[in-house]
């Protein structure tokens, strides 16, 4: 007998089904990489990781998680104002901070648990929160539940449209506080936020500028320190949060970059903090192993661009059109869900694992398949990708 839950729900996941939407799971036997073994498949390609840098196996980055294991344990057993702080968490915090060019950091388990603590925690009844449109998930939930704790004020502009921005910066005149949220790299598009722009207009309107560079940290720059290294501002964001679930080693946590007074505060306050416990030691010592080898390693940035640049040329030239750019995300549009479903089981048949995107991730008539280049991809890897995406392509008729 079902509850009344489950007849809610059982309905709905029918009609995903039925509307060729549902995500199915592919379970991987093997470490995440350019290639990876995957059940039922063999060795396939992998196109849809954030694993930017190559990290998620690198020799030095899987010994350094080894050797924390030893030293301090499986976990934390509890928070860290309770059971104390682990000097590794500590050491996590310069790198992350020396990284991306604040004077400290505080990390969580997550990015979205960084991203929720921000607003949540700094703003106030008399103040506002304005959140670029095209924000990822994260950030969306953040200011609801910012709104729901404090009662601040909240405003959404249009993507990375500085005229709508000013004129929200302008009416919140007679906010405390007036803090703009933007991501560094937009998640489904692969653009680059228009950050020089963004600084002058808060400092103008005296607001706060955060900045999510989850996908922008070790992938921007000319040492990989993200999105304001790329357009040469490194050290004037206000605020920088990120993840180091992706380049920085792809385990998990996530990091607020700032001031030491944001910090301390959000050590004091923030609620994902003090209820929750720290990253375990391991992966830890993981993400601070990938900033050490990034930062003496600065030669995969560059290859990665090269790669990018590569992959979305050849596309190109295949006839397909990937929304133009300059990050290793390269979103193929396709128009209805459906359709991007139904090309990335085409193309994981093919070898090739790359995720198809639809409403409500984006926007209706705008489903996409999302290429993610790594530096771990051979050119061999990526013709072989691009062979398969041609094949797809006729057989769709898409090219």
């Amino acid at each position: 007998m079902t509850n009344p839950l489950e007849r809610r729900v059982e309905p709905e996941l029918e009609q995903f089904i039925q509307d060729g939407t549902y995500k199915r799971l592919n379970f991987l036997d093997s470490p995440q990489g350019a290639r990876v073994r995957m059940e039922g498949r063999g060795e396939v390609i992998i196109l849809s990781s954030n694993n930017y840098l190559g990290l998620c196996n690198e020799p030095a980055v899987v010994r350094a998680g080894k050797e924390a294991l030893d030293r301090f344990g499986a976990g934390t057993a509890s928070v860290r104002f309770i059971c104390g702080t682990f000097t590794i968490h500590r050491e996590l915090e310069a790198a992350c901070a020396r990284l991306v060019g604040t004077p400290t950091s505080l990390s969580f388990v997550s990015a979205w648990n960084a991203n929720e603590a921000v607003p949540a925690t700094l703003l106030g009844e008399h103040d506002i929160v304005i959140s670029d449109q095209l924000n990822h998930a994260s950030i969306i939930d953040a200011v609801r539940l910012a709104k729901a704790i404090t009662k601040c004020q909240s405003a959404v502009y249009r993507h990375a449209d500085l005229a709508d921005l000013e004129a929200k910066l302008a009416a919140a005149r007679d906010r405390r506080v007036k803090m703009v949220i933007t991501d560094g790299v937009f998640s489904m598009e692969g653009a680059i936020a228009p950050l020089p722009d963004l600084l002058q207009l808060c400092r103008k309107h005296e607001a706060v500028l955060v900045v999510d560079d989850s996908h922008g940290t070790g992938v921007l720059g000319q040492n990989g320190r993200g999105t304001a290294e790329h357009f040469g501002v490194a050290g004037e964001v206000d605020i920088i949060t990120s993840t180091l679930g992706k380049a920085l080693g792809g385990a998990a946590g996530g990091f607020v970059a700032a001031s030491a007074a944001v910090c301390d505060y959000l050590t004091q306050r923030a609620r994902p903090q003090l209820f929750s416990n720290a990253l375990p030691p391991t992966v830890a010592a993981s993400a601070l192993a990938s900033i050490e080898y990034l930062e003496a390693h600065p030669e995969r940035v560059a290859n990665l661009r090269d790669h990018a640049q590569y992959f979305r040329e050849q596309l190109l030239g295949l006839g397909f059109k990937p929304l133009p750019g300059e990050t290793p995300i390269i979103p193929v549009i396709l128009g209805e869900t459906a359709a991007a479903i139904r090309m990335s089981d085409l193309l994981l048949a093919e070898g090739v694992f790359v995720t198809g995107f639809g409403y409500p991730v984006v926007p209706q008539g705008q489903a996409r398949v999302r290429c993610q280049i790594s530096t771990a991809h051979t050119r061999a890897d990526l013709d072989q990708a691009l062979a398969a995406f041609r094949k797809v392509g006729r057989q769709l008729r898409i090219i």
